[in-house]
């Protein structure tokens, strides 16, 4: 393994073990297993020696041992780049070698959020949930059947729990600024949505008087 490299992974908290063959992948494998993986295509592995072959020999060894989730990034130099061809399914990125340690970090950083998967964006208020991903509101693990713009109405109030809403800011960040409806539009949705949130559930979204509504208590820091 080059210094720079050992340097840089000893630098940005990297706990790492060099592998010297496609063997070693199995044997030197870490009790929660490989999490990721940097190969140097020019020497071969990650502690040098054993040209090209021996790195295509440990990336398929890394894709038939490893999980799913492993990530898998090439260090290559420039007139290596042919190697790359028709291989694709060894590896998920490259980095040209020598390095630069920002483009790296960042390749790698890339790689992790791959790996993790999709992340699902939840807004949560007591029994209220909120599934960004999927346009999905639960109150009490009961599903609500909301229009669109109930939706959306009840979302931009879950996000800021607490923060007082005038009708016209209500209307303008949710309806958008171009929406000509007067301010009973505000007050029709908040009707319908303390509706189907429930007897037990309605005072979820509070009226200020003279001012206009929030979801749920301001917490004092």
């Amino acid at each position: 393994m080059s210094a720079e490299l050992a340097q840089f992974l000893d630098l940005g908290g990297y706990a790492w073990k060099p592998v010297a063959s496609a063997a070693d992948v199995t044997a030197a494998a870490p009790s929660e297993g490989w999490t990721g993986a940097i190969i140097r295509l020019d020497s071969g592995t990650v502690d040098g020696g054993g040209g090209t072959d021996a790195a295509w020999a440990v990336a398929r060894a890394l894709r038939e041992n490893a999980s799913a989730t492993l990530g898998v990034l090439m260090l290559v130099r420039g007139n290596a780049l042919d190697e790359l061809t028709m291989r694709d399914e060894l590896f998920d990125d490259f980095c040209l070698d020598p390095f630069h340690p920002r483009e790296l970090e960042a390749r790698l950083a890339h790689l992790a959020a791959a790996s993790s998967g999709p992340s699902t964006e939840i807004i949560t208020y007591e029994s209220l949930r909120i599934n960004l991903d999927t346009y999905e509101a639960v109150v009490d693990e009961r599903p609500l059947d909301l229009t669109y713009m109930e939706y959306e109405l009840l979302r931009f109030l879950a996000s800021q729990p607490g923060r007082v809403f005038t009708r016209e800011a209500l209307l303008n960040q949710v309806w958008g600024y171009e929406y000509y409806g007067g301010a009973r539009t505000v007050d029709v949705h908040v009707r319908r949505l303390r509706a189907k949130l429930g007897e037990e559930n309605a005072n979820l979204i509070q009226t200020v008087r003279s001012v206009g509504y929030r979801l749920g208590t301001y917490r004092w820091r």
